[in-house]
C-alpha cells in the first residue's frame, strides 16, 4: 500500500503543510468541519488548512461524489481519494483553482468525523491491565482470561465528544472503606485513560463473523481516545459486572481519522509474547498480522493546569508510551468483537484500553502515575496532582516515524475539566 503519496520528498503548495508536524501532505486525514456559520461538510486537514471535498467535486476537480460513509466503508475509493487530493495539493497547476476550497482550521469548528452507532472499550494493554490490577486485586492482578480473549465492554456512543469539548465532573455513588454506607456526589478520583481509537469501516452482517485475515480491511482509521474515568465510582460498581457510570459520563477523540493508508510505512510486527504465555485460539492468530499488525506511533500526555495557563506555562508532559505495547492487534480486537456474529457497522468505534508502557513514565493514566493516589506527581508549579482537578486539561498527542518516510501526527485529543453541576 506504499505508493507516491508517501514520498518524503512531496511537498505541497499549501506551504504551512511542508514540516507540519500532524498534517503533512504524506497524511491527508479524514474529517467533518464547518467554516463559521456554515453548515458541517467532509474535508481533509493539509497543514494549517481545511480542503473541503465536495466543493473540489463540484469543481470538477475531483471525480468521485464522497459522503464520509461511503469513504469509510469503501477502501478502494478512499485509496482514490488520497490519491486525487494527494495530486490536487502538490503539483502547482492546481493552486488557482482549489485555493478558494481551502479554510483556515483556525476559523472552523470540527466535529465527530461520523455518526457512531456503538462504540466498544477493550483492555489491550497489558501493562496498565497489571498495574491497575494489583492496585484492586493485589493477590490476583491479572485474571486467567487475560491472555486468551480480548477482554472489553460496551461503551456509550452518546457521549463521545471531539477535541475541545468541556469535560463536566461527574456525580455518582461511591463508598469509602471506613463507611458502612455509600454516598452520593462529585467524583474526587476523575482520571484519564491514553488510548487509541479504531474507526470501522466496512461491517458485517448480523450472524457472520470476520475471518482474522480479512480484519485489516475493516478498518477505516484510528484516532486518540480519552476514556475519562472515575476511579472512585469505578472502585465501588465494577463488580461483577464492569464498568458503567465511571465511564460512560464522557469520552473524547481527535477529530481527525487517520487513515491506515496513511499509516502505511508505520507498521510494526506484534511484540512477541513473553515465553510460557498462550498462544491465541487459531481464530485470531494470523502470520500476516503478526507480522505488520502492530503500529509505530509515539504517544504523548501531557497536563496544563489552571495556573499554568494565568502563568503562561507551556503544558507539562506526564508521560510517554508507544502503540507497539498493545498485548492485542486491532485486527484480533476487530475479529474477537464479530466473533459470536455480533455486526459491527460503519462509523463504529473500538477503544484499544490504556496504552501503557513498562516503566512508571510511561503510564496512561493518573490511577498508575500516582500509584493510586499515594504519590502525587509534583508539576513545575509545585502543584501536585493524584487526580485530576477543576480547572485541569489533559491533552494527547500521537507521532509517527520510520527512516526514509515523512512523519504524520494525530493532531492533539484535548479536554478541560468544569466543576460539577
Amino acid at each position: 500500500m506504499i505508493d507516491a503519496t508517501h514520498d518524503p520528498k512531496l511537498t505541497s503548495w499549501v506551504a504551512d503543510a511542508n514540516g507540519h508536524a500532524d498534517f503533512p501532505i504524506q497524511n491527508l486525514p479524514l474529517g467533518l468541519f464547518s467554516p463559521a456559520n456554515e453548515a458541517p461538510r467532509p474535508g481533509t486537514a493539509i497543514g494549517d488548512h481545511i480542503v473541503e471535498w465536495q466543493a473540489l467535486v463540484a469543481a470538477g476537480l475531483m471525480q468521485d461524489s464522497l459522503t464520509m460513509e461511503a469513504v469509510l466503508a469503501t477502501p478502494a475509493l478512499r485509496q482514490s481519494l488520497r490519491g486525487q487530493l494527494s495530486k490536487l495539493l502538490s503539483d502547482p497547476q492546481y493552486r488557482e483553482a482549489a485555493s478558494p476550497y481551502l479554510h483556515a482550521a483556525t476559523d472552523c469548528t470540527l466535529h465527530l468525523p461520523t455518526r457512531i452507532g456503538d462504540y466498544t472499550d477493550f483492555y489491550a494493554g497489558i501493562h496498565h491491565a497489571v498495574t491497575v490490577g494489583k492496585l484492586f486485586r493485589p493477590d490476583n492482578p491479572l485474571l486467567p482470561n487475560y491472555k486468551h480473549v480480548p477482554i472489553g465492554y460496551h461503551g456509550r456512543a452518546s457521549s463521545i465528544r471531539p477535541s475541545g469539548a468541556p469535560v463536566i465532573r461527574p456525580i455518582g455513588q461511591t463508598k469509602a472503606a471506613d463507611k458502612e454506607a455509600p454516598s452520593f456526589g462529585p467524583s474526587k478520583r476523575l482520571d484519564f485513560e491514553l488510548e487509541l481509537g479504531i474507526w470501522i469501516g466496512a461491517g458485517n452482517d448480523l450472524g457472520e463473523n470476520i475471518p482474522i485475515e480479512n480484519a485489516a480491511q475493516h478498518i477505516a482509521g484510528y484516532c486518540l481516545l480519552n476514556d475519562w474515568s472515575a476511579r472512585d465510582f469505578q472502585a465501588w460498581e465494577y463488580q461483577p459486572l464492569g464498568p458503567f457510570l465511571a465511564k460512560n459520563f464522557m469520552t473524547t477523540i481527535s477529530p481527525w481519522i487517520i487513515t491506515p493508508e496513511a499509516l502505511s510505512p508505520f507498521r510494526l510486527a506484534q511484540a512477541p509474547r513473553p515465553e510460557g504465555d498462550p498462544r491465541p485460539l487459531p481464530y485470531l492468530w494470523d502470520e500476516a498480522d503478526q507480522t505488520q499488525g502492530a503500529l509505530k506511533l509515539s504517544l504523548e500526555v501531557l497536563i496544563e493546569t489552571a495556573e499554568m495557563r494565568a502563568r503562561s506555562l507551556p503544558p507539562f508532559p506526564l508521560s510517554h508510551s508507544e502503540a507497539r505495547h498493545m498485548y492485542w492487534t486491532p485486527a484480533q480486537l476487530l475479529t474477537h468483537h464479530a466473533s459470536n456474529g455480533c455486526n459491527l457497522q460503519t462509523g463504529d468505534l473500538l477503544g484499544t484500553g490504556t496504552i501503557s508502557g513498562p516503566s512508571p513514565d510511561s503510564a496512561g493514566s493518573l490511577l498508575e502515575l500516582s500509584e493510586g493516589g499515594k504519590k502525587p506527581v509534583t508539576l513545575p508549579t509545585n502543584e501536585t496532582r493524584a487526580f485530576l482537578e477543576d480547572g485541569d486539561a489533559l491533552i494527547l498527542r500521537a507521532r509517527t516515524d520510520a527512516d526514509g518516510f515523512a512523519g504524520i501526527g494525530f493532531g492533539e485529543c484535548r479536554g478541560r475539566i468544569l466543576p460539577a453541576n
